[in-house]
C-alpha cells in the first residue's frame, strides 16, 4: 500500500486530517487510542474509495503494516542498500506487458503501422486519452463524489436530489442541497464534485 497517497480521515461527520496516508493513519490511530469506540473512516482523495487499515499495536506497528520501506543506507561500495542498481544502457520506460485480444484484421492493420503493433497501440491510446480527457475527468469526479456521499450522507436530507444534480451537471442545485449537511461532509463533497462542474463537454451540434 502506498503510504504517500493523499487521503482524508473522518470521525463520524468530522474531518480529522488530510494528507499522506501515513500521516492520516497516525491521526486516526490517535483518535482510536483516545476512544476505541470512535467511528473512523478513511477515504482516498482521488477516488473516495474507503481504505481499511489495521490499527492494532503501537503507531510504529501501524506504519510498518503500510509497507514503509526503511531509509536506504550506503553499503561498502557507496551504493545505497535497497536501491536498484542501474547499469549502462537505456533507462526503463515503465512499459507493462499485458494480453490484448483483437481480431485478425486488427492485428494485420497494426502490423503494417510504422514501429509495429506496440507503437501503434500506444499512439491510439494517447489520442483517445486526449480526445476523451474532459469526459473522463467529469466521470471520475462524479463517481468519487457519489461514492463519498453514499458513504457519509446517504441518510442526509436531499441526498437523492443532490445525486441527481451532480450527474446532471447542475452545480447551483448541488451546492444548495449539500449546504444543509454537516459542514465537513458538505465541504468534502463539494471538493470531490468540483471538477465535474468546471468544464462541460462541447456539444458537436452547436
Amino acid at each position: 500500500m502506498d503510504e504517500r497517497r493523499s487521503c482524508t480521515v473522518f470521525r463520524g461527520s468530522t474531518r480529522i486530517a488530510s494528507g499522506a496516508l501515513a500521516e492520516v493513519a497516525l491521526a486516526a490511530k490517535a483518535e482510536l487510542d483516545a476512544d476505541e469506540t470512535a467511528q473512523i473512516l478513511i477515504f482516498d482523495d482521488a477516488t473516495a474509495e474507503p481504505i481499511d487499515l489495521d490499527f492494532r499495536g503501537a503507531p510504529d506497528d501501524v506504519l510498518r503494516r503500510l509497507g514503509q520501506a526503511p531509509e536506504a543506507r550506503p553499503d561498502a561500495t557507496g551504493q545505497a542498500t535497497g536501491a536498484a542498481r542501474r547499469g549502462p544502457g537505456r533507462p526503463k520506460l515503465g512499459v507493462v506487458a499485458r494480453e490484448v485480444t483483437l481480431l485478425p484484421r486488427h492485428w494485420d492493420w497494426l502490423g503494417r503501422q510504422p514501429g509495429g503493433a506496440s507503437v501503434a497501440l500506444r499512439k491510439l491510446v494517447e489520442e483517445a486519452r486526449r480526445g476523451n480527457g474532459v469526459k473522463d475527468r467529469i466521470r471520475q469526479s462524479q463517481e468519487a463524489a457519489y461514492r463519498f456521499m453514499l458513504a457519509m450522507a446517504g441518510n442526509e436530507a436531499g441526498f437523492e436530489e443532490a445525486v441527481k444534480a451532480l450527474f446532471a451537471g447542475d452545480e447551483d442545485r448541488f451546492r444548495q442541497l449539500v449546504e444543509a449537511w454537516p459542514p465537513d461532509i458538505c465541504d468534502h463533497a463539494r471538493g470531490l464534485a468540483g471538477p465535474a462542474f468546471e468544464v462541460r463537454p462541447v456539444d458537436p451540434r452547436q
